[in-house]
């Protein structure tokens, strides 16, 4: 049995236990309406856990946490505090929030070794407000307290796995309640339960987003980019829209290593990874595709957004000063540029497209290098 199915099976059991207390007062009809509710809300949270286990991209992720939550215990909106990295010394809610009032003069992190992490990490238990901070005697006030009140929530939850605590939940107004609404004892246990698949989820999806980095450019590995360009072609020709596959290629990047040492050269792919990073959305998946080329998959993307976007960072690269150890460097990258459009043409394979924008890229590389150059399909070579 897996962790998922074991969090919801002991849940289960937990709920069963807390809600046969009165049962004898109950009558037929009663004790029919209150089970159908516990299956229903069980078949609930098998999809729950399908649905967060079937997703893998982080971003994708904390939004389908996020509306579950939101949903389920009918609040106006939800935040999650995680880790951005395995060596991270704190926990962020950077854009992991909906319908929660957000200051843009503060920075939501919170220390891994601060009380509130300690406490949260001690076992799988909510918290309102009063009574995680009650009088302030167990946890200190501090800015940090005050960032977490200033956010407003009704209900804090920790996200734990084997008794590791890789983020937690805060749940914001209740919709009809007011922020001083309680939560009955099976809201609890519902959400706890909904907190376990969730830590399992994100816990998941972060070992998949480690392994899939390139370590020294910090952009995605190239098999994790085909498995995501497979996706999106497939959406594309489902919801009849676009997408575009950028290929750059670092101008005469083998003298930099001759000349000036490959330390030289990994500062330079480091640098222009950075650029391209910086360069296009969150949404937008860079990867190392080997040695100095990078490819950009940019959803719902025409040939003009593509070639904006891949003028930009040729553009960028360009004009950056690159200084590794006193020593000035001017590099340039060429670029191909790749469009699909699901409403006129039939899935192509993955590779097949990467190859039009690898050759577009070529085309750049021998019409003189640091340019942006677009084909629509390898015959008009």
């Amino acid at each position: 049995m897996g962790n998922n199915e074991r969090d919801i099976v002991s849940q289960r059991r937990f709920i069963s236990q807390d809600n046969s207390k009165d049962d004898s007062n109950l009558s037929k009809e009663e004790l029919m309406a209150k089970y159908e509710k516990h299956i229903y809300d069980l078949q609930q949270l098998l999809e729950i856990s399908r649905s967060l286990c079937s997703t893998l991209q982080t971003s994708t992720l904390i939004e389908s946490i996020l509306y579950t939550c939101m949903g389920q215990m009918h609040v106006l909106g939800a935040g999650v505090f995680i880790m951005d990295s395995i060596d991270a010394d704190c926990f962020k809610l950077a854009e992991n929030y909906s319908g929660i009032d957000v200051s843009p003069c503060i920075d939501y992190t919170i220390p891994v070794q601060h009380p509130i992490i300690e406490n949260l990490s001690k076992g799988a238990k909510s918290f309102t407000i009063k009574e995680f901070f009650g009088d302030f005697s167990a946890i200190q006030k501090d800015s940090y307290v005050e960032m977490i009140l200033d956010l407003k929530p009704t209900l804090i939850v920790p996200l734990l796995v084997k008794n590791h605590l890789n983020g937690f939940l805060l749940l914001g107004e209740r919709i009809d309640l007011g922020e001083g609404a309680d939560y009955s004892e099976y809201e609890r246990n519902q959400i706890l339960a909904i907190a376990s698949l969730a830590a399992i989820a994100i816990n998941n999806s972060a070992l998949v987003e480690r392994s899939s980095i390139d370590l020294m450019t910090h952009l995605k590995q190239r098999y994790y980019f085909f498995n995501a360009l497979s996706d999106a072609l497939s959406h594309a020709y489902e919801k009849k829209s676009s997408l575009c596959v950028m290929m750059f290629d670092i101008d005469h990047f083998k003298n930099v290593n001759d000349t000036c040492g490959h330390a030289c050269g990994d500062y330079v792919l480091m640098e222009v990874a950075r650029i391209i990073r910086e360069s296009v959305r969150s949404e937008d998946i860079a990867s190392r595709y080997g040695g100095e080329e990078f490819t950009v998959l940019l959803n719902n993307a025409d040939r003009t957004g593509g070639m904006i976007v891949a003028e930009r960072i040729r553009s960028r690269v360009e004009a950056m000063d690159f200084v590794y150890e006193n020593t000035h460097l001017k590099i340039t990258i060429s670029a191909g540029v790749a469009v699909y459009n699901g409403e006129q043409s039939p899935v192509p394979q993955p590779k097949r497209f990467v190859d039009i924008a690898d050759k577009a890229m070529y085309f750049s590389k021998r019409s003189g290098r640091n340019r942006v150059s677009f084909l629509q399909e390898s015959h008009d070579l």
